[in-house]
């Protein structure tokens, strides 16, 4: 068996996000992972600073992009994939229960141009245990719902990239609470990659740096097993349904949430710019409840 890939990690500060490079080293041929698109939501504006970083590092080290991918509808950040797939020319993918998120939102901003089972959006829905190729390197599908119903794990032979389900063992595991969320599917989702080797290398999809720590987001399913702060001492499901949605109660919604999503679910691209040759985004108002719990960048 040839060796596991090299992996890149691109911390993204200002949301606490971290994006992938995944690189087969036997044939220099590669996947993005969860890129992030730039918002300022004072100004409305967009960039492509950070997708740029890592087209850059792959132009510098010689790698040749085979796929762009989501691991699912970010809430806290706009998604680059479509970006990213469009400049470097490649497919993009996510997995196929993105349909049921999409179907969830199209009612909440009565866009029912969202519901398209994500095939105007990526160019492939992965199912369960769908396998792929990167280089020389299978990568394998795993459903991993809980924080949404859409999300997935990739599986490259050593490394998964298991998104918005475990974070570093100091910071816990994802929120639950969103539309089409569900802390016991978190938490069987979560059961399913710990039960992976315990060598296995982990690659989170956020890090908020607890106690001011420099930025982490790799770690083994045995330092999981062993250290994670909403698992560890034997959590049972029961315990740890309780415990996610007594925590999810107190977490406000994440601040880019009602805007990403609208991005997200169309595969990072924007709305269709209106006759003055402007994109919009609608905002559904009252639609939630009022936040009282004051704003913070780890609403895990």
């Amino acid at each position: 068996m040839s060796r596991g890939p090299i992996v890149h990690g691109f911390h993204d500060e200002g949301t606490g996000s971290v994006a992938y490079i995944v690189a087969d080293p036997g044939t220099a041929r590669c996947a993005i992972i969860d890129p992030v698109l730039g918002f300022d939501s004072a100004s409305g504006a967009t960039d492509t600073r950070f997708a740029d970083e890592i087209a850059d590092h792959v132009r510098a080290h010689g790698l040749t992009v085979e796929w762009v991918l989501d691991t699912h509808p970010h809430a806290d950040h706009l998604s680059a994939v479509a970006y990213l797939g469009d400049r470097l020319g490649a497919p993009t993918g996510i997995g196929e229960r993105v349909a049921a998120v999409q179907e969830i939102w199209a009612d909440i901003y009565h866009l029912p141009e969202l519901q398209t089972r994500g095939r105007r959006h990526w160019d492939r829905l992965f199912a369960e245990d769908d396998r792929f190729q990167i280089g020389g390197l299978e990568v394998e599908v795993i459903f991993s719902s809980g924080h949404t119903a859409a999300s997935v794990t990739y599986l490259v032979r050593d490394a998964a990239f298991i998104h918005d389900t475990l974070f570093m063992p100091d910071a816990g595991t994802a929120r639950a609470d969103f539309p089409g969320g569900d802390a016991r599917a978190l938490y069987r989702s979560i059961q399913r990659i710990l039960a992976l080797p315990p060598e296995t290398r982990l690659f989170t999809g956020h890090d908020y740096r607890p106690g001011g720590r420099a930025a982490r987001w790799e770690s083994t399913v045995a330092e999981q097993r062993a250290h994670n702060v909403h698992l560890r001492d034997g959590v049972g499901e029961e315990e740890f349904v309780r415990l996610r949605e007594e925590r999810d109660r107190t977490l406000p919604l994440p601040g880019l949430m009602l805007a990403a999503l609208q991005v997200n679910l169309r595969g990072g691209r924007l709305p269709e710019p209106e006759a003055n040759g402007t994109s919009y985004l609608k905002l559904p108002l009252n639609r939630f409840g009022p936040t009282t719990a004051e704003p913070r960048l780890d609403a895990d």
